[in-house]
């Protein structure tokens, strides 16, 4: 069961997005922000996760590059070592995803992953290892795995928002509909926050989450102007894990 827990815990990690933004000087981010977590199953600590933006030169048009890794414990990795790493590429105005990218280590599972979004072709090519690529036909702007939890930070945190969002992994198309309620104090091993709580819907979600009618999902964004990921809450069918904000570098400053 741990080991599908650790699979899983980047889905939580990577939920919630908006589709359209309308442009970046007011970016809740900076190039070379990096946020750390620590992460727990149950009681136990399991490893360390790491979300960062890359360097960027200002007014620049290249894409943003932004980057997620996950790593477990040497206790976690007796059970499922976990070293997997992601990079997402988006447009300068952070409208829609360019190119993702996933180095996955978990297991006995040793995937290479990239997946291709060419708009002006109308196609998503995904590749996986050797093996011939995949296409899929794209007609919309969409954001991967990865960048969907970046372009959240953009909209407000209004309570009782509702919103059905588009994404692709370059295997299929889902949406997701992000429930926006209270907002409430967090403490975390960084500091206390104030949070609005995200519930995405899981009844489009696939996985152990299709498997738990019951499963609850949950991540605290901060109350102010750059929404940061505070914490993530999961109780699904193979137990409980938490993601806590341990330290921050490069925010923002309000």
């Amino acid at each position: 069961m741990f080991r599908f827990s650790i699979k899983y815990l980047l889905l939580i990690l990577l939920v919630p997005y908006q589709l359209c933004l309308s442009g970046t000087p007011n970016a809740p981010f900076l190039p070379g922000e990096n946020l750390e977590y620590s992460l727990k199953w149950g009681f136990l600590p399991v490893g360390f996760a790491t979300m960062e933006v890359g360097p960027r030169k200002q007014g620049g048009e290249e894409p943003w590059e932004v980057r997620f890794s996950v790593r477990t414990n040497s206790f976690a990795d007796n059970f499922y070592k976990v070293r997997t790493h992601i990079t997402s590429w988006v447009d300068m105005n952070f409208t829609r995803s360019l190119k993702y990218q996933k180095s996955q280590q978990e297991g006995k599972t040793n995937k290479e992953i990239i997946v291709d979004f060419n708009y002006e072709k109308e196609k998503v090519i995904f590749s996986e290892n050797n093996q011939l690529p995949r296409t899929l036909t794209l007609t919309q702007s969409v954001y991967d795995p990865l960048s969907i939890a970046f372009a959240f930070r953009f909209i407000p945190s209004n309570q009782q928002q509702k919103k059905t969002l588009p994404v692709c992994d370059g295997k299929k198309f889902l949406d997701i509909r992000l429930n926006v309620g209270e907002k409430v104090k967090i403490e975390v091993p960084y500091g206390t926050f104030w949070a609005n709580e995200v519930v995405p819907d899981m009844k489009n979600l696939s996985g152990v989450f299709k498997k738990s009618p019951r499963g609850v999902l949950k991540i605290w964004y901060s109350a102010d102007q750059q929404r940061i990921p505070i914490k993530i809450s999961s109780e699904v069918i193979v137990g409980s894990f938490t993601a806590q904000l341990v330290r921050a570098k490069g925010l923002k400053m309000n």
